[in-house]
């Protein structure tokens, strides 16, 4: 399983950075500043992993082998193109990067304050938070090159969530391991998912999506890792 995971990052390290967009005056100017600041807070959040893929360098957990630490560094990794291209748009829309946000800091103290698996926990929270609002933004964008990259950076996060569910699908044994997957998964990430739309409700107000249509997507996609993890496999495509 490793070793395929391994070889799909492998392959998507090889696509070229796509440009800075230069489309931004089609988007209305009402959304652009608040467009900016939450692609400035989500850039900061997508700048670096690699304390959790160091951890698992050292870590003797079932399953792990040298294909699934390759394949975590090569994650962090396109964590990092999600941050440049991000950077990208932020500074195509006028905006400045951030260097510390109340949400990161959040994230931060979560994951260094847990044990390893909930730290990648809480990364596979990171990932349904942002494949549901990349995705949302993307297609209220309609067609531009924000919107086309934001759908490029939901596409990869889909395949994230497939990833770490993989990992846990590992770690999850008998009753018990699943009954404390769920009531981990849904306590740390429907906090996350709660923190997430209050942070960016004035962007999901400027740009018209109702905060009942971000927090419905973001329930179906808990619910999606929740049956990814203790239910059959689903498709790849399927979190998508």
């Amino acid at each position: 399983m490793w070793t395929r995971w391994r070889k799909h990052f492998e392959t998507q390290a090889l696509r070229p950075l796509p440009t800075a967009p230069r489309d931004v005056a089609q988007i209305p100017a009402a959304w652009r500043a608040p467009l900016c600041a939450s692609l400035a807070r989500f850039q900061l959040g997508e700048s670096g992993e690699g304390r959790v893929a160091r951890e698992v360098e050292r870590a003797r957990l079932p399953a792990i082998d040298g294909d699934y630490r390759a394949a975590l560094r090569l994650f962090v990794r396109e964590e990092g193109r999600h941050a440049r291209i991000l950077a990208g748009m932020v500074r195509a829309l006028g905006g400045s990067l951030l260097r510390r946000s109340w949400t990161e800091r959040l994230f931060v103290a979560g994951r260094r304050l847990l044990g390893l698996r909930l730290k990648l926990l809480v990364l596979l929270a990171a990932e349904v938070v942002g494949l549901g609002f990349y995705s949302l933004l993307a297609r209220r964008l309609g067609a531009c090159s924000v919107a086309e990259q934001l759908a490029e950076i939901a596409a990869d996060e889909g395949m994230h969530l497939e990833f770490h569910a993989d990992f846990f699908r590992t770690q999850v044994d008998g009753a018990a391991g699943r009954w404390l997957f769920r009531a981990a998964w849904w306590g740390a990430a429907g906090l996350a998912c709660a923190v997430v739309l209050v942070d960016h409700r004035r962007t999901l107000r400027a740009l018209e999506i109702p905060l009942a249509t971000a927090a419905s997507r973001l329930l179906r996609l808990l619910a999606l890792v929740d049956r990814r993890v203790l239910g059959a496999p689903l498709p790849a495509c399927a979190a998508t």
